[in-house]
């Protein structure tokens, strides 16, 4: 008959898994980056810690949840990488090797803890092989420089013998959500438990018995080769709620004929010589700290869907708030206007804050790929060095993680075929290490994100050639240099000579530039023949709420990004020199300015506007000026994706809901300058120098009326 308690235990095993499975990912993950972060310092004692840590809060963390293949396995690397921050071992790239594989494994064995459909058996025979390296390398076996006399102290370190431990829990050890029985699984993984004792007197009489508090006093001895360090560690968990004494081997009873252990290194003589009580450190001592002592942030984990469902109402709450302000403004009461001023600016705070706690680092994205350069390069006999710049630029959660398999796809194409061997890089007079370069920098309310590597480039003449054979450009034709390289982005399109595991440049382009786009990014490459390939990846900061600027042309509302719009022009015959086609030039401040009519790109019913104004703005280091007819200001937009009858609209990226609930489409600035300085762009006819006009300035009632878009 199955004991109460297991159903409940089984119940909370269930519910904590997740979190479990999370955090380890994290770790492991962190394992990967110091591993590789090593292979440049392997003398680092800070990062040979903060490795050892990881992997033991793995193992640890495993051992609660019974994952004994975890515990198992993660025990073996723990033990190497013990030996690396005493100094017993010194880590070298072979080693540093075995361990990026045996860290894998752990990856796969994690998995199938949240998989249970996930079979990892056919991989056995592996970790086995894995297993056996490790040991070679911790007994020594393996070729390791030389550690001098602190090599027998290692060996007797490696010796099985008897520590006799006392543990008694505290009361609300339950409450806090541990289990003593987990605790001695754990201890069962590091040797043998022998004699194990439980003092009855400690356990009060059953009218007395409260259920949910522990009375548990235990004694036993356990029979490990493990350091005091490494028993005290499996009591991490409950060290502030429990009195715990461990008796080192000389001091157990009946232990006068083993051989005396070395005293830790944090205890006194007199302490050595008796048994040795772990307290809780002080309140002050418990607290993180981060590396120059300041104490680190608290965190908490919270559910994506939470805040995603969060975001939604905030974006239905920007809604509402601007209908309310338009409402207000036409009572034309002063109290209800500034109350609604009020509201909007708290609820832009809220937006801000809210919308930050989407954002992450997007070097933590580029971290993953040191293992792929790493590899990869090796694979391919290839000396590659990888440089990573402007790491701490911020980008939204959702769009980190969407982005990160083009960026593979990019990275993997750099290596494969735009970098040469050493050897042919010497042939061309470069350096024998090739570079490849990841950056992501702010630009004009977008993210920049560049693939840079120094390697052969794109030869056109075989794109075009490809191109000419496929039918892709009429034979003998011979398009410009950008557009040539933007046929690298037609499906199936490939200059490879070879089929390998790794694509040729082309390969799969099609698909990148699709994930791209749509997250309302954009994707340009640029080359020069025997110097190298970028690639630059421009998305928003994020996919839900901007701060737009709201124009009308006509009847029909639009908006730019705020980031993008420099200045506003205007002035009496401005739509003068407007030809058919919808665009011109001008002439500002003694540059060439392309100008576009909305009205006339768009095909828009409306008749020409008295006092027409032009809208300057930048995008991708050029600039271009729009036509419009109203200026309405400053607006917080609520992204709304575009149906299917529009996504083949250029220079449209989104639609946002007005607050008289007419909508108003958002426009991509970039596409938007792709027709701007169309090659049927006429000279400057005249000459502009009318003052910049305010950009947050608000729409009057009348002007905030719209009543849709006309095609």
């Amino acid at each position: 008959m199955a004991h109460p308690h297991d159903d409940t235990d089984q119940s909370f095993i269930a519910e904590a898994l997740p979190a479990f499975i999370s955090e380890a990912q994290e770790q492991i993950e962190q394992v990967e980056q110091l591993l590789l972060q090593l292979e440049d310092a392997p003398d680092d004692a800070e990062l040979l810690n903060a490795l050892f840590r990881c992997a033991h809060t793995v193992k640890g963390s495993a051992g609660v949840f019974g994952l004994d293949a975890v515990v198992a396995f993660t025990h073996h690397v723990e033990s190497l990488l013990d030996g690396l921050r005493e100094g017993r071992q010194h880590l070298t790239p072979a080693m540093s090797t075995l361990l990026l594989k045996c860290n894998d494994q752990i990856r796969l064995l994690v998995d199938a803890a949240s998989d249970l459909a996930c079979d990892v058996s056919s991989s056995e025979g592996l970790r086995q092989q894995l297993v056996a390296e490790l040991q070679r390398w911790t007994d020594g076996d393996a070729p390791m420089p030389s550690t001098g006399a602190s090599d027998a102290p290692a060996q007797e370190a490696s010796q099985v013998q008897p520590w006799h431990i006392g543990v008694r829990f505290g009361r609300d050890t339950f409450r806090n959500g541990m289990d003593p029985l987990a605790i001695l699984n754990y201890l069962r993984g590091l040797g043998e438990l022998d004699d194990v004792v439980l003092d009855e007197s400690a356990v009060p009489a059953l009218e007395q018995l409260e259920p949910e508090s522990c009375h548990l006093d235990l004694g036993f001895t356990l029979l490990t080769d493990t350091a005091q360090a490494g028993i005290e560690d499996a009591f991490s968990f409950v060290r502030e709620d429990c009195e715990l004494s461990i008796t080192p081997p000389a001091a157990a009873p009946g232990a006068a004929s083993d051989p005396v252990a070395p005293a830790p290194v944090d205890a006194t003589p007199a302490a050595a010589t008796a048994s040795t009580t772990v307290a809780a450190p002080p309140a002050d001592a418990r607290k993180p700290k981060t590396r120059d002592g300041a104490e680190d942030g608290r965190f908490i984990r919270v559910q994506a869907d939470r805040l995603d469902a969060v975001i939604n109402l905030l974006g239905e709450l920007v809604v509402a708030s601007a209908g309310a302000s338009m409402l207000a403004r036409e009572t034309r009461q002063g109290a209800l206007i500034e109350a609604n001023g009020h509201m909007e600016r708290l609820i832009e705070e809220i937006r801000n804050g809210t919308l930050q706690l989407r954002m992450v680092p997007i070097g933590e994205t580029f971290s993953r790929f040191r293992r792929v350069v790493r590899d990869v390069a090796a694979d391919l006999h290839k000396d590659v060095v990888l440089e990573i710049q402007g790491g701490e630029t911020e980008l939204d959660k959702s769009m980190v993680e969407r982005i990160a398999d083009p960026l593979m796809h990019l990275v993997r194409n750099a290596l494969d075929h735009g970098l040469e061997t050493p050897e042919e890089r010497t042939a061309a007079g470069k350096q024998a290490q090739g570079q490849l370069t990841l950056s992501a920098c702010h630009e004009s309310g977008h993210v920049l994100i560049r693939i840079r590597d120094d390697g052969r480039g794109i030869s056109r003449q075989r794109v075009l050639q490809k191109a000419w054979d496929r039918g892709l450009v009429e034979p003998g034709v011979t398009p410009p240099d950008a557009d040539i390289l933007k046929l690298i982005f037609e499906p199936g399109f490939s200059t490879a000579e070879h089929i390998t595991n790794l694509s040729g440049r082309g390969v799969g382009m099609d698909v990148v530039r699709q994930n791209i786009e749509a997250l309302r990014g954009r994707v340009q490459i640029a080359s020069e023949p025997g110097e190298g390939t970028d690639i630059d990846i421009r998305l928003p900061l994020t996919l839900a709420i901007i701060d737009g600027f709201l124009i009308g042309v006509g009847d029909s509302r639009f908006i730019f990004p705020l980031e993008s719009v420099v200045e506003v022009i205007q002035g009496d015959g401005l739509g003068q020199s407007i030809q058919a086609d919808g665009r011109c030039c001008m002439e500002l401040r003694g540059q060439v300015l392309p100008v576009m009519s909305l009205s006339e790109v768009y095909g828009l019913d409306c008749a020409p506007a008295a006092r027409p104004s032009v809208v300057v703005i930048q995008s991708a280091g050029r600039q271009y000026g729009v036509l419009v007819d109203v200026l309405m200001g400053h607006y917080q937009t609520v992204i709304k994706p575009l149906s299917r009858m529009f996504r083949s609209l250029r220079g449209i990226s989104g639609s946002s809901i007005l607050g008289n609930g007419d909508v108003a489409l958002i426009f991509d600035v970039h596409a938007l300058g792709d027709l701007a300085a169309a090659e049927r762009m006429r000279r400057p006819t005249r000459s502009v120098s009318s003052p910049q006009l305010p950009l947050h300035s608000r729409a009057t009632p009348d002007e905030g009326a719209s009543h849709g878009l006309h095609s």
